[in-house]
């Protein structure tokens, strides 16, 4: 990429904005709108992130706030609550989180990174923050624990060594384990690095740790050594407690779990295979592959659970990853979609020395996160309520809708809930912490995306939060089996042949158009009741370039027949009699009129939502695959749909179910092309081609066909006229579907351009790049608004063309739409990306839509009757405007602006947007204050500037290098919102609005709620007495100075967070938050005041019962030699 000089860009826009020449001003028209947008009203800021962690690699689960925290291989940092609270951070070297560790009930999160760096999260504010980080540089970090109410974090490095770090300081202590000291002497290799830490449940003094070559060593805090050691010659994943703190258990590389018993460190009690065959000699099973983690978990009233990752036997091969739940004698294997990262085990205590009682267990996986319901028979899994399906296919492209109709979100919603799988778990979702925002912003917003197997999906965006809405399989609407030759292909649109390429959406009409790769657009309609179409209505449209080839006598036909000559242009089209098919003989080599897709011939029952209401498809031409669709329109008021590629448009009129116009570029010039095209071949080979098409599937057999009409190299000769004159229509009869044998389909599909167009001719192509439908002066001094389509190409002109429609009701279903060409209204440097009309006050002209209504109407005819003549509602201008009144028409190119006056057509502003760079997307949306265009620039700019002034308002260097992802689904909306996809799982919201940057505290939601600590479990008297239970260790006299000196330097860097500050204002946010935490403070504070006084007479009375003993025994000792013990 050139690289970007911002001077220059700030020059460009310098000079627009004051009153140079290159800013072309009308006698008195640019000083009448007062522009009331200002600088002011725009601020840049990242409001949220949906979707699912893209490469996630860790997690952690807060077991009394309920809150779940994910880290990825990108540094990413995401929190989910409720549903509704989520949160994104990201750590600023970008380096993957290898480990998460929650402050259970703090409010904070440790995190350690592949960069050996350990930070501390301050979760009590609504965007969290690093408090500390400290960066190991002599070590690798490869674990960590911090145990449940303790401020003492233990680290474990490659070198095998134990470091402790103190969480409230973030400072090291001088307290350090040597892998040396922990192994025997007698071992002389080193035992790898630690994979494992953890404290006994029911002695915080004991701390258990794996080193990977197999060694596990019990170590004493106090003593600085040792207790116990246990070997075994497999190398060790993880180790798990059982809750009574006498028994461990380890998973193995081989496939195996070893339970040992901390006093026997022989061998193991017991060996277990899960997935082993065991044989029958008595040998040991077979190896199988490694157990990457397990969990041991104990209920008071039944048998432990086992739950393990990894472990299947060699050769399942294919099979796919599962999760292994042992509960007494049964096993259950529960198989994922994607392979398991990481695994959690919900327990309802927090407290490692209690009966665990596990309900749940999270698994996060590559591309997923399933809850597992573990108190249910079969395992069944919670439904997911985060939108985290985002990338089930690939996203190919997206629309944003912001304030859009009332009625909608409930519609679709009410039509997607039927959509829903069955057999989830009846509980509710058990990642439940936190709280909503209190935000006040209530317009309606959906995002649409459009899916590589097809799949359109309508989210509700509203109030920063997103829901999946409904879904639409456009797939549906064509056969899937396609034939054993096409299969050889490997074309990208091969792999996805149903690939949504761009998506058009009248929300007010519900009416929806989907372009698909395979130069297919399929039109719907809305509906709340389920309908059986008994066969897809399909249009055919055959787009083709003149290319300079030497024309054959025969016209290029299998067997030189002659074909009927086509009407000339302008003529009246030949109804008479049905049109002829096209013929199937074996010599017709060019791939004839096949499309790219076939239509499925069986009934489609469609439920309730959107019903496909017509196919078109674009055909071969001369053995070329159709070029891809570029751009797309569509109008419910006028009952027309636009589609444009590098041949040329084809407007499609729905309501009568024909093609209507069927132009190629050069042809909307008519005689006024400016630029210079040699490389074409002779005008006179041009076949109009569109119109009066046969709507049902060609099923006449071969011999009542006449023979085949050739693509376009027609034998006749048409001369076109040398001018295209206003009310000129372009309408010929073109031939239908016929059912093509798929063996002389050209099955190499190609997303490119042609491959047999010449080099020169790539250059010389124009291509449509986008469309505008308005109420608007047609023409240079009209005195009435007319409707209009605008079009755009790619070589920067904006072309016109007015539509007369026949009157409403009866005649708009019989008589033809009539489209004639204007001329050229402007041109710009690039292609056309936006277009957009405002009034004479400078308020955006939205387009003539017609209400929604339901099309499948079941009642008598009268009711029918009503609903074909409701009249579409034209939001436009009132028509009767004085001829001093103006419009203007904005349009932007992928470098510069232009604002034009109508119906004079002079230019009043034109802005130089980038020189260096290329705008990738921009849309001109209404913002609270007035109407604005918004633009994102290749170079990663931000931009907005005002109409119809084209001021500079904002310009951020936002993204410093894009990638084709964020091109492709980049969307600006109304009201100052937009959104891309910042990864292939993921949406990231952006605001450019000032008010919503200045309410975004608080319709943030709260991740951090005042909760009580439960009750720690009950020791028992005798527990108490005889020393079982847990023993208590002060690590504060342990780990700190005093005792254990300073730590080396050298070894870590203490590197204070950003968030210390903010922590402060987000602790105070709000005086009910503080009073609430002071209340709970004063409860824990009297709780534990109690706690203290039964702890104080326990101790009394074993005392006393400790001195009575003492008194006993000395009594009976008291003749006794040493010898006789």
């Amino acid at each position: 990429m050139k690289k970007f000089n911002i001077r220059k860009v700030l020059d460009g826009l310098k000079e627009v904005s004051s009153s140079t020449p290159s800013v072309q001003v009308g006698p008195q028209e640019n000083h009448l709108i007062h522009e009331t947008l200002q600088s002011e009203h725009f601020q840049l800021c990242k409001t949220v992130r949906h979707g699912f962690p893209y490469q996630p690699s860790s997690m952690a689960f807060d077991p009394v706030q309920k809150i779940l925290a994910i880290g990825t291989q990108s540094g990413a940092l995401r929190l989910f609550g409720r549903p509704g609270v989520e949160c994104y951070c990201q750590h600023e070297s970008g380096a993957a989180v290898i480990q998460l560790q929650f402050l259970i009930n703090e409010g904070a999160l440790v995190s350690a990174l592949a960069d050996d760096s350990v930070h501390l999260w301050n979760l009590r504010q609504k965007r969290p923050a690093i408090l500390h980080s400290l960066k190991f540089s002599k070590e690798r970090i490869t674990f960590c624990h911090l145990p449940f109410q303790s401020k003492w974090l233990y680290i474990g490095t490659e070198r095998g060594n134990i470091h402790v770090v103190n969480v409230e300081s973030f400072m090291l202590s001088g307290y350090v384990i040597m892998w040396n000291k922990a192994i025997e002497l007698s071992s002389k290799a080193h035992p790898g690095p630690v994979v494992h830490i953890s404290d006994n449940p029911i002695d915080e003094g004991k701390l258990i740790i794996g080193f990977e070559s197999g060694i596990v060593v019990l170590w004493d805090l106090k003593s600085k050594k040792a207790d116990y050691r246990y070997t075994y010659d497999e190398a060790i994943h993880s180790v798990a407690w059982h809750h009574e703190g006498k028994q461990f258990i380890c998973s193995h590389s081989d496939g195996t779990l070893t339970i040992w018993n901390i006093r026997g460190q022989g061998k193991p009690i017991q060996t277990i295979t899960p997935h082993g065959k065991q044989p029958k000699d008595g040998k040991k099973p077979e190896p199988c592959k490694p157990i990457l983690k397990v969990e041991y978990k104990t209920t008071r009233n039944g048998e432990p659970f086992i739950i393990l990752s990894g472990g299947l036997s060699y050769d399942t091969v294919g099979r796919r990853p599962c999760l292994t739940v042992m509960h007494g004698k049964s096993t259950a294997v529960l198989e994922m979609d994607y392979p398991i990262v990481d695994f959690l085990t919900l327990c309802e205590t927090p407290y490692a020395n209690d009966f665990q009682e596990p309900y749940a267990v999270v698994v996060l996986l590559e591309k997923d996160l399933v809850v597992i319901d573990l108190a249910q028979n079969g395992y069944p899994i919670f439904e997911n309520p985060y939108p985290l399906t985002i990338h089930e296919s690939p996203v190919t492209c997206c629309e944003y809708v912001a304030d859009c109709p009332a009625d909608l979100i409930p519609a679709l919603y009410s039509v997607g809930s039927r959509q829903k799988r069955q057999g989830y778990s009846k509980k509710e979702w058990p990642i439940s912490g936190g709280n909503w925002g209190q935000g006040t912003q209530s317009y309606p917003e959906i995002i649409l995306t459009g899916h590589a197997d097809g799949t359109v999906k309508f989210w509700d965006a509203s109030a920063i939060m997103l829901q999946v809405l409904y879904k639409l399989k456009t797939a549906k609407v064509f056969d899937r089996n396609r034939s054993k030759e096409d299969k050889g292909s490997t074309e990208a649109s091969d792999e996805d042949p149903f690939a949504i390429q761009i998506m058009a959406w009248c929300p007010e009409s519900r009416m929806l158009c989907v372009a698909g790769v395979s130069a297919n657009v399929i039109i719907y309609r809305f509906s709340k009741l389920e309908v059986t179409t008994e066969v897809v209505q399909l249009l055919e449209v055959r787009m083709q370039y003149e290319l300079n080839d030497i024309e054959s006598p025969d016209g290029g036909c299998g067997g030189g027949e002659q074909t009927p000559a086509l009407p000339t242009p302008g003529a009246s089209p030949q109804t008479s009699g049905p049109p002829s098919h096209p013929s199937t003989s074996s010599s017709n080599s060019d791939g004839g009129n096949m499309p790219c897709l076939k239509v499925r011939s069986t009934p489609l029952k469609q439920s309730a939502g959107f019903q496909v209401d017509l196919v078109v498809q674009l055909v071969w031409v001369s053995g070329e695959p159709p070029q891809q669709i570029t751009s797309l329109a569509v109008n419910s008021s006028y009952g027309l749909v636009v589609f444009g590629n590098s041949n040329g448009l084809a407007v499609v009129d729905y309501v009568q179910k024909t093609v209507v116009l069927n132009l190629g570029t050069v042809e909307l010039y008519g005689s006024n092309d400016p630029y210079q095209r040699q490389p074409r071949s002779p005008r006179k080979t041009r076949q109009p081609s569109g119109g009066l098409c046969d709507i049902n599937e060609g099923s006449a057999t071969s011999e009542d066909r006449c023979k085949s009409p050739t693509s376009a190299k027609m034998s006749r000769k048409l001369s076109l006229p040398t001018e295209l004159k206003p009310d000129l229509v372009l309408l010929s009869v073109c031939p239908p579907r016929g059912a093509n044998p798929l063996d002389h389909r050209d099955n190499s599909f190609s997303r490119s351009r042609s491959s047999s167009v010449t080099s020169i001719d790539k250059e010389a192509r124009e291509a449509i790049s986008s469309f505008h439908f308005s109420e608007a002066f047609a023409r240079k001094g009209d005195s009435a608004l007319t409707p209009c389509l605008y079009v755009g190409t790619t070589l920067g002109t904006v072309l016109a063309l007015a539509i007369t429609l026949p009157p409403a009701g009866e005649q708009r279903q019989l008589q033809p739409v009539i489209i004639s060409p204007t001329g050229m209204l402007v041109r710009l440097k690039g292609s056309v990306m936006r277009m957009a009309f405002l009034d004479s006050t400078g308020s955006m002209v939205p387009p003539a839509y017609e209400p929604w209504f339901e099309p499948n109407v079941t009642a008598d005819g009268e009711e029918r009757e009503k609903v074909r003549k409701r009249r579409p509602v034209s939001v436009s201008p009132s028509t009767s405007q004085d001829l001093n009144e103006s419009q203007y028409a904005v349009v932007c190119s992928e470098k510069q602006a232009k604002v034009i006056s109508l119906p004079s057509q002079t230019a009043i502003s034109k802005a130089s947007i980038t020189e260096t760079s290329f705008i990738l997307r921009a849309d001109v949306v209404q913002m609270s204050h007035g109407a604005s265009l918004a633009c994102f620039c290749a170079n990663g700019h931000i931009m907005t500037l005002s109409v119809p002034g084209l001021r500079p308002l904002m310009d951020v260097n936002y993204l410093p290098l894009t990638d084709m992802r964020i091109a492709r689904t980049f969307c600006f909306t109304n009201l100052g919102q937009a959104m891309y996809l910042c990864s292939p799982t993921e949406v990231q919201r952006l605001t450019y609005s000032q008010d919503t940057c200045e309410n975004l505290q608080e319709m943030l939601g709260e991740l951090f709620t005042p909760v009580e600590t439960p009750e720690a479990p009950n020791r028992g008297f005798f527990k108490g007495l005889f020393g079982g239970g847990s023993q208590s260790l002060d690590r504060e006299d342990l780990f700190g100075e005093t005792s254990s000196g300073k730590a080396s330097r050298s070894l870590a860097q203490h590197i204070p967070g950003p968030g210390g500050l903010e922590g402060m204002k987000g602790a105070a946010s709000g005086i009910v938050g503080d009073l609430a935490r002071a209340r709970i403070a004063l409860d824990e504070r009297g709780q534990k005041l109690g706690e203290l006084d039964e702890r104080t007479a326990a101790m009394m009375a074993s005392a006393d019962s400790f001195s009575k003993h003492a008194h006993e025994m000395m009594l009976k000792c008291k003749d006794k030699k040493w010898y006789q013990f």
